[in-house]
């Protein structure tokens, strides 16, 4: 069984209408489509469901069965009932290569947003929601994405902030505004691929600048103002995609000033500005320079509501960007703005956070018991994994998916040179079980070395 599953799931029957097998039914559906049961979890026996419930045997049958025709579980004889589905060890991939935020412990997250969307629904006008809005978002939004970037940035006046349809949206807007195509930013040896997709598009050159262990080396940098005279420097300050490092207080005012004297602005992606629980001061916030701070939800919520902030440097800036925003979208989508600037005004959004922070340090923990050379802070939800100079990246990926990972090395972050090893994503797998299951094979194959026989499984 996995971390969830069991009997608990079976307290919803009270709470559900109609016939008792029905009742029963709904509520293992209910379970199913909020998370609480995953694939491959199992369930009570009939009996034992039963007894629990305090209805006939037969009830408990008639609901499993109709379970069953609806495809929500199965049965292995000799071992029990089990939620149906393909989870990672059965699809014969583990995915360690997508960097996803974990589901949040203790929280239902689908049942918060059907709650949410409900809501909306019920005291919005459908055509007037559905409808275009302004372009950089209302003032609800707005005053949302300022409220989400408070620990980080402190207050920030309203008419600084843009809401957005996702980070990478906002990059190519930003992009767009600052850097002709020709032009060139400077970022991390090591950098987040969408910038580098973004980049390319536009015809920007991208040079990757030495980094250390807290991010952007400044005496590196400074130099490479000089020479390359960038349109902008775009650096991720707490917990680098994909090196994992986060920048001290006196590293970010450093990079700050050098970026002023340089006159080139700093692009902050803030993506895991949020996860850790005591928030590193943004580069925004020191009153240094020209910087446009970006926060996305999907590190620190969920992907799927595809919604960032961004605090430009003034109302004039924001002024700019929101005309560089409707040219690359138009709009943030109205309906999943609207479930965020929801959840961050009645504390939804501080919920689903916290339980993230929890179900992170879990697994960062298990990291660091099985990885222990692998780097990256207590809520991180991806580590680095220097590789000596004998592996070669391209074998260890090859020598994973032979074992079941799906791995994604330095070549994909690369803006320079850049040290050798691989990103791994610790969210993407659905149960802890199976990530330290993946993890345990990842330290099987680095402690055989690059001249291991290759294993299929």
């Amino acid at each position: 069984m996995g971390d969830g599953g069991g009997d608990a799931w079976l307290r919803r029957f009270e709470g559900e209408p109609g016939p008792l097998y029905m009742r029963l039914l709904a509520a293992l559906e209910r379970a199913i489509g909020e998370g609480e049961l995953q694939p491959g979890d199992q369930l009570p026996s009939q009996r034992a469901a039963a007894q629990r419930l305090g209805v006939d045997f037969t009830t408990v049958t008639r609901a499993y069965a109709l379970a069953r025709a609806r495809g929500l579980i199965e049965g292995a004889v000799g071992r029990g009932t089990f939620v149906k589905g393909r989870s990672e060890d059965e699809a014969g991939l583990i995915d360690l290569s997508m960097n996803l935020p974990p589901q949040p412990l203790g929280v239902p997250l689908a049942r918060r947003l059907e709650e949410t969307t409900r809501a909306i629904l019920s005291r919005t006008d459908v055509a007037t929601l559905m409808a275009y809005h302004p372009g950089p978002g209302s003032m609800a939004q707005r005053r949302a994405g300022a409220a989400w970037m408070a620990p980080c940035l402190g207050e920030v006046s309203v008419d600084r902030v843009l809401a957005c349809s996702g980070a990478q949206t906002a990059l190519a807007a930003l992009l767009t505004l600052l850097a002709p195509p020709g032009g060139t930013i400077v970022c991390e040896a090591l950098t987040y691929p969408g910038l580098l997709s973004v980049a390319r598009h536009l015809g920007v050159r991208v040079v990757g600048c030495e980094v250390d262990g807290e991010g952007l080396a400044p005496d590196a940098l400074a130099r490479l103002c000089a020479e390359a005279a960038p349109a902008a420097i775009y650096c991720v300050p707490t917990m680098q995609n994909p090196a994992a490092v986060t920048m001290g207080i006196e590293r970010r005012r450093r990079i700050v000033e050098i970026a002023a004297a340089a006159g080139a602005p700093i692009i902050e992606d803030d993506a895991y500005g949020r996860l850790p629980s005591t928030p590193s001061p943004a580069l925004a916030s020191l009153g240094v320079g020209t910087v446009f701070h970006l926060s996305t939800l999907s590190k620190c919520l969920t992907p799927g509501l595809r919604v960032a902030f961004v605090a430009a440097p003034d109302a004039a800036w924001a002024d700019r960007l929101a005309g560089a925003l409707r040219a690359v979208s138009m709009m943030a989508s109205p309906l999943t703005a609207a479930v965020a600037t929801a959840w961050i005004r009645e504390g939804v959004a501080d919920e689903v956070l916290s339980g993230l922070r929890a179900e992170a340090r879990a697994r960062r923990a298990l990291a660091r018991e099985i990885l222990p050379q692998a780097r990256g802070d207590d809520e991180a939800i991806h580590v680095w994994l220097p590789l000596p100079e004998r592996w070669d990246p391209a074998r260890l990926r090859d020598l994973a998916r032979r074992r079941g990972l799906a791995l994604v090395g330095a070549e994909a972050f690369a803006a320079g040179v850049s040290p050798n090893g691989v990103r791994i994503a610790l969210g993407a797998p659905a149960k802890r079980q199976v990530l330290a299951q993946a993890l345990t094979a990842v330290a099987a194959i680095l402690a055989e070395g690059p001249g291991a026989a290759d294993v299929v499984v």
